[in-house]
C-alpha cells in the first residue's frame, strides 16, 4: 500500500524548520539602482561547513507531473543547497523531519512561480521536481573534498497528490 501526502503551498512559515524561501514579497530592503531596483537582502542561510565553500551549478531535470511516486530522499550534512529557477513555473518541493537520523514526517510543498528555497544543512528532501519544462535551475551549494549526500530509499513509496 503506498502512502499519500497532499501538496501545500510554499509559505515561509511552513518551510522554516527545513529551510529559507526565497522570494521577492512585500517590501524591499533597500532600494537601489537609482530608484529602479528593489534589493530583497540577504533571504538565506547559507552554510558551507568546514573545510568548504560557495558554489553555483546548473541542474536540467526532466519535468515530472503530479500525481508523484516518491521513493528517495537525500539530505547533504556538510552543508546548505539552494534551488534557484531559471523560469517561471511552479514545482514540487519535498521535505522530511528528522527522527534519529533517518526521515520522519514527510511534507510536500507547491512552490509558485518566483519562489527558491535553501535547504538547511542536514534537510531531508526529495530530488529536485519540476514540474515544467525546461526544468533549469541555479543551485548554490557546498563544493569540498568530504562526503556530502546521504539517500535514504523507501520500503514502501509515498504518492504526492495535489
Amino acid at each position: 500500500m503506498t502512502n499519500v501526502i497532499k501538496t501545500e503551498p510554499l509559505t515561509s512559515a511552513a518551510f522554516a524548520p527545513f529551510g529559507d524561501v526565497l522570494e521577492a514579497e512585500g517590501a524591499p530592503d533597500k532600494i537601489i539602482n537609482q530608484g529602479f531596483c528593489g534589493r530583497f537582502h540577504d533571504r538565506a542561510q547559507l552554510d558551507f561547513g568546514p573545510g568548504g565553500r560557495a558554489g553555483i551549478s546548473i541542474f536540467k531535470a526532466e519535468p515530472r507531473a503530479l500525481p508523484y511516486t516518491l521513493d528517495l530522499v537525500e539530505r547533504h550534512p556538510e552543508g546548505s543547497q539552494a534551488f534557484i529557477p531559471m523560469s517561471q513555473h511552479e514545482w514540487l518541493v519535498v521535505v522530511a523531519e528528522d527522527d534519529n537520523d533517518a526521515p520522519g514526517r514527510i511534507r510536500a510543498f507547491i512552490a509558485a512561480p518566483g519562489q527558491a528555497i535553501n535547504f538547511h544543512r542536514g534537510t531531508w528532501h526529495g530530488v529536485l521536481t519540476p514540474l515544467h519544462a525546461p526544468g533549469l535551475f541555479a543551485v548554490v551549494d557546498r563544493i569540498g573534498d568530504t562526503a556530502n549526500l546521504q539517500e535514504y530509499q523507501f520500503q514502501t513509496p509515498y504518492q504526492i497528490q495535489r
